[in-house]
C-alpha cells in the first residue's frame, strides 16, 4: 500500500499502462494526448511566478551586486563552453557510428516538413533580433504568454532594484517568499497528475507512431542515447567529481523529476519541482533561482547533442561530405539557433529547420528532416531528460564555486523525510 502512494511508482506504472493501451487500443490512445497537453499547461501556469519570485527573493537576500553579476557571467560562461563540447561530441559520433550512411531517401517529401519550416522561419530573425526580443514590450503581456527569458530579464532588474534598497524591501520580500511558498504548495497538488498525464502521453505516442517506430531508424536512435549517456555520465561526471559530488547521486535525488520529463517528454514539466529538489540538495536559492531558468534557455545540453547529431545524419543520407569548415560552420550556426528558438514548441524540430536553412548555400537538404519525423518523439524524451541533468549539474557546480553551497543540507533534507512523506499524504488523501 505504501508503494502505490509512492509517486515514482505511480509515473512508472503509469508509462508502463500507457504502453500496453497504446498497443491494444491505438485509435483511443491518440484522444489520450490531452491528459499530458493538461498536466504541461498547469505547470506552465505556474513557471513564471515561481521563476520571478525565486530570483527576486534570492536577489534580495543577496544584496551584493558583484556577486550577482559574476554568478550570472559565470553561469553563460559554463553554458557556452558545455554546450559546444556537447554539440563536438554529437559531431564526433556521427563520423564514426556513421547511422545515415546508404540510407533511401528517394520516398522524402518537402510537404512533409513544411510546418516546422515556415515556423522555423518566423522564429529565426537573427541574433540582434534575438536580443532585442529578450526585452518585453509588456511585462504582464511576458507573465501571460510565459515567455521565459523577457520574464527572466525583468526578474532579474526587479530583485538587483530591491536588493538596492536594503532593509526598506523587507516587507516586499517577505510577502514574495510567502506567495513563493503558496506557489510551491500549488505545484505539489498539480504533481499529483502527474502519473494520468505520463500515462496519457505514453499511449499517444505508442497509438500514434506503433511500437515498430521505437525500432525505426534504431542505429540513429541508438547513436543519440548513447552520445547522451556518454555525455551525462563522463562530461558530466567528471566536471561533477571536480566539484566533489557524484553525478549519480544527483540523479538519485531528482529521479522523480527525471521519470515525469520521460512521461511527459518535456523539461518544463519538473522545471518548478527541480528548483526545490536543488535548493534541499544544498544550493543556495539565489543561485538557484539565476542558473536554472537561464539554463532553460542557453544551456540546452540535450538538444544541442541532437541538433548536431541530426544535421550529420541528413548530411550522410543524402551523401554530403562537409568539409572542416562547414563542420565548423554547422557548429557556429547551432550555437545561436539552439538558444534562439529555445521555449518553443516542439523546440528541437523547429531549431533542426532553422540551423538546416541558416547554413550557407543550403548544403544540408531540409527537406531531409523528414527521415526523422517517425522517431522525433522518442528522442525528444532523451533530449528533455539531458537537458534537466545539465541544468542541475551547471547549479550545483556554480553554487559551490561561489561558496553557495550547504553542504549539511541533504542531510538536513533525509531527516525531515518522515515529515515530507506526512505532507504528501495529506495531498493524497486530499
Amino acid at each position: 500500500m505504501k508503494l502505490m502512494k509512492n509517486l515514482t511508482f505511480q509515473v512508472l506504472f503509469a508509462i508502463a499502462i500507457g504502453i500496453v493501451v497504446g498497443i491494444i487500443f491505438p485509435a483511443q490512445a491518440d484522444n489520450l494526448k490531452i491528459l499530458g497537453d493538461l498536466f504541461i499547461k498547469m505547470i506552465k501556469m505556474v513557471i513564471a511566478p515561481i521563476v520571478f519570485f525565486t530570483i527576486v527573493i534570492g536577489f534580495a537576500n543577496m544584496g551584493d551586486m558583484k556577486k550577482i553579476g559574476r554568478i550570472g557571467g559565470k553561469a553563460l560562461l559554463y553554458f557556452e563552453i558545455v554546450t559546444t563540447f556537447a554539440m563536438a561530441i554529437g559531431i564526433a559520433v556521427m563520423y564514426i557510428i556513421q547511422p545515415g550512411a546508404g540510407m533511401n531517401t528517394s520516398a522524402v517529401k518537402a510537404a512533409d516538413v513544411a510546418k516546422y519550416t515556415k515556423q522555423a522561419a518566423e522564429t529565426s530573425h537573427g541574433f540582434l533580433d534575438f536580443l532585442v526580443s529578450i526585452v518585453p514590450d509588456n511585462v504582464m503581456g511576458a507573465f501571460a504568454k510565459g515567455e521565459m527569458l523577457p520574464v527572466l530579464f525583468f526578474s532579474v532588474l526587479f530583485g538587483l532594484s530591491l536588493a538596492a534598497l536594503g532593509e526598506k524591501s523587507r516587507p516586499v520580500t517577505d510577502l514574495f517568499q510567502k506567495l513563493n511558498d503558496i506557489f510551491f504548495r500549488l505545484v505539489a497538488l498539480i504533481m499529483r497528475f502527474s502519473p494520468v498525464a505520463a500515462f496519457g502521453a505514453m499511449a499517444y505516442t505508442i497509438g500514434k507512431f506503433g511500437v515498430h517506430s521505437l525500432f525505426s531508424l534504431g542505429k540513429m536512435m541508438g547513436s543519440v542515447y548513447i552520445t547522451m549517456a556518454l555525455f551525462i555520465f563522463i562530461v558530466l561526471g567528471v566536471i561533477c567529481r571536480m566539484y566533489g559530488f557524484r553525478i549519480t547521486k544527483l540523479l538519485g535525488f531528482i529521479k522523480e523529476e527525471l521519470l515525469l520529463v520521460l512521461g511527459t517528454s518535456s523539461s518544463e514539466s519538473a522545471l518548478p519541482r527541480v528548483m526545490e529538489k536543488l535548493e534541499k540538495f544544498g544550493a543556495s536559492k539565489p543561485v538557484v533561482g539565476l542558473v536554472v531558468p537561464t539554463g532553460y534557455s542557453f544551456n540546452l545540453d540535450g538538444t544541442s547533442i541532437y541538433l548536431s547529431m541530426a544535421a550529420m545524419f541528413i548530411a550522410e543520407a543524402y551523401g554530403v561530405h562537409l568539409s572542416v569548415l562547414q563542420v565548423l560552420t554547422l557548429l557556429g550556426v547551432l550555437m545561436l539557433t539552439s538558444k534562439g528558438a529555445a521555449g518553443i514548441t516542439g523546440s528541437g524540430f523547429v531549431t533542426l529547420a532553422a540551423t538546416l536553412a541558416a547554413i550557407p548555400n543550403n548544403v544540408i537538404p531540409i527537406e531531409g528532416m523528414a527521415l526523422l519525423l517517425g522517431v522525433d518523439r522518442f528522442m525528444s524524451e532523451a533530449r528533455a531528460i539531458t537537458n534537466i541533468i545539465g541544468n542541475s549539474v551547471a547549479t550545483i557546480v556554480i553554487a559551490k564555486s561561489e561558496n553557495q553551497f550547504n553542504e549539511n543540507a541533504l542531510t538536513a533534507s533525509k531527516e525531515n523525510k518522515d515529515d515530507n512523506e506526512t505532507v504528501g499524504k495529506v495531498f493524497y488523501q486530499s
